[in-house]
């Protein structure tokens, strides 16, 4: 089993390069099913679901052609098939993007209910809403979501919660249905505002994407052309949690400080100094860390997947911090393998508690979902002595080259291939 060996504490300094948005890019590639010509995407980051979707879009009969090490080129003309193979549809959640692109080409889909992380229940009740007001029957039968529509037809979409997946698919579908469809109570994230900025560089007609009304005016065709995904919001305040966890200074390139203002102010908060420039951060946090609460919330407020990475900070800080989890239902899994490392943290439904100023000590653990493992690195980071992260192919799926880029900052860390 392939681990991650890191011999601690360390104290990270220099400079990091942010990779394209995996949350983005999930979505982007699927929308190409949308677009007749070829589709040439730039920045994109080099991770394991990245892979999946290319084999997904392969073996559909798409031709994708990486170009260089951050470019694919995808043509999607030749695919004739409106089902995802199961075995990479149920490898992870992303693949229910495929549903509004199919459906949106073929006006039917056939996918696997999506895998992904283990976060607790996140049912797609209102991805089939919206398909439904387009006029869509769908129906969950041997393990697949299957959608059929004679004719996509624009409507109103009322979002019962605020929901990204949900909101995505409903804007790819639409963007091949006859009318104007306006969807209310979104998701507002940077890479909503992503993929919107693609389908409308290809030829769609999306307004409103990054508030709470998105407004679709169907089109009948989407031509090739060149589009380059944003900076990952996520990887880069991994980066800066990292930094605040083991005392370090780092600068956080190619990112869009805009998008990380929700994790900075929160930064600051605990006593880390920030310096914003046009294209990067630097995180400066030699002086002591103040404890502090956080509540997990839908952009603008403070993301989820940044909750497990800022539990590790507060492992530094003095006092009893609180992180209160208002988006899954099941997010604290990890402190348990915190906890292995000497970490106390008391966990009561959707809120932790976290006390700070213990030091870690290395061992062995385990990568129980994507930000989960991110969480585990930055721990062993901050330990002494050895800690061995194993089931790390979680990580695999949403961090760019992860051991390089810390190795490059000064950390004692390998990866062991067995």
């Amino acid at each position: 089993m392939d681990r991650i060996i890191i011999n601690g504490p360390c104290r990270l300094e220099g400079e990091v390069e942010i990779a394209g948005a995996k949350n983005a890019i999930v979505a982007i590639l699927p929308a190409a099913m949308l677009v007749d010509g070829i589709c040439r995407i730039e920045n994109v980051p080099q991770i394991s679901d990245v892979e999946n979707i290319c084999n997904i879009l392969i073996a559909m009969g798409a031709k994708v052609n990486r170009a260089d090490g951050k470019t694919l080129e995808v043509d999607c003309s030749g695919v004739r098939s409106s089902e995802v193979p199961y075995e990479y549809a149920r490898k992870f959640r992303a693949s229910y993007y495929f549903l509004g692109a199919l459906l949106g080409r073929f006006g039917k889909a056939t996918v696997a209910l999506p895998g992904g992380c283990h976060l607790g229940a996140r049912p797609i009740d209102q991805h089939i809403k919206a398909f439904e007001q387009l006029g869509a029957s769908v129906e969950i039968a041997h393990g697949n979501v299957e959608c059929y529509a004679e004719k996509l037809v624009a409507d109103g979409i009322y979002l019962d919660m605020v929901s990204v997946g949900a909101t995505i698919n409903a804007m790819l579908a639409a963007t091949k249905a006859e009318g104007l469809t306006v969807i209310e109570n979104v998701a507002k994230e940077p890479h909503i505002v992503d993929v919107a900025n693609f389908l409308n560089s290809m030829g769609a007609n999306i307004r409103g994407a990054g508030t709470d009304v998105i407004k679709v005016q169907g089109v009948g065709r989407l031509q090739g052309g060149t589009y380059a995904v944003i900076p990952d919001q996520i990887e880069a305040g991994t980066y800066m949690a990292a930094a605040a966890a083991t005392g370090g200074r780092v600068l956080v390139k190619n990112i869009i400080p805009k998008h990380m203002e929700c994790i900075t102010a929160k930064l600051e908060e605990m006593g880390v100094s920030i310096i914003e420039y046009d294209d990067s951060i630097l995180v400066d946090a030699t002086a002591p860390l103040k404890k502090a609460n956080i509540k997990t919330m839908p952009y603008p407020g403070f993301p989820t997947d940044m909750q497990p990475q800022m539990c590790t900070v507060m492992l530094r800080a003095e006092g009893t911090s609180k992180i209160n989890e208002g988006i899954w239902d099941s997010r604290f899994k990890y402190t348990e393998e915190l906890i292995r490392m000497g970490a106390e943290i008391a966990v009561a439904g959707k809120i932790a508690t976290v006390e700070g100023g213990r030091q870690l000590l290395g061992a062995p653990v385990r990568a129980c979902d994507l930000r989960a493992g991110a969480a585990m690195v930055i721990a062993g980071l901050m330990a002494k002595g050895t800690t061995t992260i194993e089931e790390i192919d979680h990580i695999r799926r949403g961090y760019e080259r992860i051991v390089e880029k810390f190795a490059s900052l000064g950390a004692d860390i390998r990866l062991v291939l067995d």
